[in-house]
């Protein structure tokens, strides 16, 4: 593995099954293991035609870190970041977080954040955006980035 993996990004019809199927294990491994989040995953919005998907992979076309940007009428939000337990701290989503703000062309964008991570996201211009919540039993807030 290279110490720069490729940010690839796509369409849910661009996606390689492989492609597809390593993003959809992360976040399964993320998420609902990790986290120990039963909850449903595969929730329709991957495949809208406006959604594009960002991912770094290794060498081996191994996804390391996901995001994805959805279109939510005229704002956009970004959400299910995750990064393979064994590829943190060498600041991945922090490139994904990056291009997808550019992939918003200056639209107001929206995150559901977990609590913890709520001064990282404050690095990239989201605030707070209204109270927190549990959501499959971890707390979060909502977050936003003005359009600019």
């Amino acid at each position: 593995m290279t110490d720069a993996p490729a940010l690839r990004e796509a369409a849910f019809a661009e996606l390689t099954p492989a492609e597809l199927y390593g993003i959809l294990r992360l976040r399964v491994d993320v998420f609902v293991v990790e986290q120990a989040c039963p909850y449903p995953e595969l929730d329709g919005r991957d495949a809208e035609p406006t959604t594009v998907h960002l991912w770094h992979e290794s060498d081996d076309g191994t996804v390391l870190a996901t995001i994805r940007v959805l279109t939510n009428g005229e704002d956009r939000s970004i959400g299910r970041v995750a990064t393979a337990e064994h590829a943190r701290g060498r600041g991945l989503s922090a490139q994904l977080i990056a291009r997808g703000i550019e992939l918003c062309a200056g639209r107001t964008i929206d995150i559901g954040a977990q609590a913890y991570l709520e001064a990282w996201y404050e690095r990239f211009g989201f605030r707070r955006s209204g109270p927190d919540y549990v959501e499959d039993g971890i707390p979060h807030l909502p977050m936003r980035r003005a359009a600019g």
